[in-house]
C-alpha cells in the first residue's frame, strides 16, 4: 500500500491580509492544475531501486519554514527546474557549484574554489537564458552571492541554507522564490541511489524506468576511444590531458539534466554553451556554436560597455554609439571562435557519422567525450588523429539520453 500527502503551505495573502492555503501555483501552463505530492508510506520497487527512504526527501518535502520567501508562491516548472538543478548537482558536491535552470534545462553551470566565483561564470556563461531562470547552490548563500544574484529577474534561488544579510538582499525581488534545501550539502548521497522515473502516457498508461546512473565519475572511468572496422584498428593518437578529463568529468555530470540529443562545450569546470534536444547529431553541434558566438559577443558587450550586445548593435545603427566597440567585440569573437577554443566537446550519444566532430574540429576544440559504440567510431577518430594538432577523445562506454 502506497500513500502519500498533498503538500500545501499557509500563505499570507498581502491583498486580503489573510492566510490561505495554497499548493502548486498551477502546471507547466496557467490553465493545468497541478499538485504535489510527497510519498510518507509504503514503496514501490523496480528491479534494484525503489523510492528514498521516507525522511530523505528534497523538493517533494518542501515545508512552509522552507520557503523563505513565496513570490508568486511555486508552480510545477518552479519546482521540476530546481530538480533538475540538483539532479547535475549531486555529481559536484567536491567544489563550489551553481547550476542555472531554464525550461528543465541548464543554461549555465560552473565550479571555482567559492561560492560567488561559481555563480558569476555560471551566469556570464548564458546571461541572456539565465533571465528569469532557476539557480541552484550547492552551499550556503552568503551576502557576495546573494549581491551577484540580485543583479538580474530569476524566478526561484534554492541553496542548503542563507547567512545573515543574504535575505535582505534577495528581497529587493518581491517575487523571488527563495528555498532553503537543507538537504543540499548531502546530495553526494544521492548520486548513487536508483529511484522509479515515471511517464504518463495519454491513453492513461504509464511507463516506468530505473532512474539513470552516471558511471563516469572519475578518470579511472573513461575508456580508451578504440574502434575496430573491417579487421582494422583505429585508435586515438593523442590521449587527454589532466585539465581535458577534468573537464569531460564535469561536463558528463551536466549532460545528465540536459534533454537529448545534446552537445555541451566545457572549459575549466565550466559550460561555454550548451546545445539541447536536437533531431540530429551534427545540427545540435552547429546550434551548440551558434549559441556559443551569440553568448560570447553579449558577454563581451556587456562585460566591455555595460549593455547586451543586441542594444549595443542597435546603438551603433543609429549612430549613438562609435561603430569601432562593435567591430572590436567582432573581431574579438572571431579571434577567439565564441570562446570554443580549448574547450572540451561532451556528446550524450555517440556520432553516426564524422561530420558533427568535423564541425566541432574546425572551431578549436582540444578533446571530445562520447559513449563510443556508433558502426562509424573509426571515422571520428580518424577526424580527431588528422586535426593539427591532433584532438584527444575518450568514451563513457554509456548513453545519455534524456526525454
Amino acid at each position: 500500500m502506497l500513500r502519500y500527502r498533498k503538500r500545501t503551505w499557509r500563505i499570507h495573502d498581502a491583498e486580503r491580509d489573510q492566510w490561505v492555503e495554497r499548493g502548486l501555483r498551477y502546471g507547466e501552463n496557467p490553465d493545468q492544475e497541478a499538485a504535489l505530492y510527497e510519498l510518507v508510506e509504503g514503496n514501490l520497487v523496480l528491479g534494484d531501486c525503489k523510492f528514498i527512504e521516507l525522511g530523505k526527501g528534497l523538493v517533494s518535502s518542501l515545508k512552509e519554514e522552507d520557503l523563505l520567501q513565496f513570490g508568486k508562491h511555486p508552480g510545477k516548472i518552479n519546482l521540476t527546474d530546481v530538480d533538475s538543478a540538483l539532479n547535475i548537482l549531486k555529481y559536484l558536491m567536491d567544489k563550489p557549484a551553481a547550476c542555472i535552470i531554464k525550461h528543465n534545462n541548464p543554461c549555465g553551470v560552473a565550479q571555482a574554489e567559492n561560492l560567488p566565483e561559481a555563480y558569476e561564470r555560471a551566469f556570464m556563461a548564458d546571461r541572456i537564458a539565465a533571465f528569469g531562470g532557476c539557480v541552484a547552490l550547492n552551499r550556503p548563500v552568503d551576502r557576495t552571492t546573494a549581491e551577484l544574484l540580485a543583479r538580474s529577474y530569476l524566478e526561484v534561488v534554492a541553496a542548503p541554507e542563507y547567512e545573515e544579510g543574504s535575505l535582505e538582499v534577495l528581497g529587493r525581488w518581491k517575487n523571488l522564490r527563495i528555498i532553503r534545501i537543507d538537504r543540499i550539502d548531502r546530495l553526494a548521497e544521492y548520486a548513487d541511489r536508483r529511484f522509479v522515473d515515471f511517464k504518463a502516457l495519454m491513453d492513461g498508461g504509464l511507463i516506468l524506468q530505473q532512474s539513470f546512473l552516471n558511471r563516469v565519475r572519475s578518470k579511472e572511468d573513461l575508456k580508451p576511444a578504440v574502434a575496430y572496422h573491417k579487421g582494422v584498428e583505429y585508435r586515438i593518437a593523442r590521449e587527454p590531458t589532466e585539465r581535458e578529463i577534468e573537464d569531460m568529468i564535469f561536463g558528463w555530470a551536466v549532460e545528465q539534466g540536459v534533454t537529448s540529443n545534446s552537445v555541451i562545450f566545457v572549459k575549466d569546470h565550466c559550460t561555454v554553451a550548451i546545445g539541447t534536444g536536437e533531431q540530429d547529431r551534427v545540427g545540435v553541434v552547429e546550434i551548440a556554436i551558434f549559441k556559443a558566438y551569440t553568448k560570447y559577443a553579449d558577454r563581451l558587450a556587456f562585460t566591455s560597455y555595460g549593455v547586451p550586445y543586441k542594444a549595443l548593435e542597435e546603438e551603433v545603427r543609429e549612430g549613438r554609439r562609435p561603430a569601432s566597440q562593435k567591430e572590436e567585440i567582432d573581431e574579438k569573437v572571431k579571434e577567439d571562435r565564441g570562446g570554443l577554443k580549448g574547450t572540451v566537446m561532451v556528446s550524450d550519444g555517440f556520432f553516426p557519422f564524422r561530420d558533427g566532430v568535423d564541425v566541432a574540429i574546425r572551431e578549436g576544440i582540444t578533446a571530445i567525450l562520447q559513449p563510443g559504440g556508433s558502426e562509424r567510431d573509426h571515422e571520428s577518430i580518424l577526424a580527431c588523429n588528422e586535426a593539427s594538432p591532433p584532438v584527444a577523445m575518450a568514451f563513457t562506454g554509456q548513453r545519455a539520453f534524456r526525454h
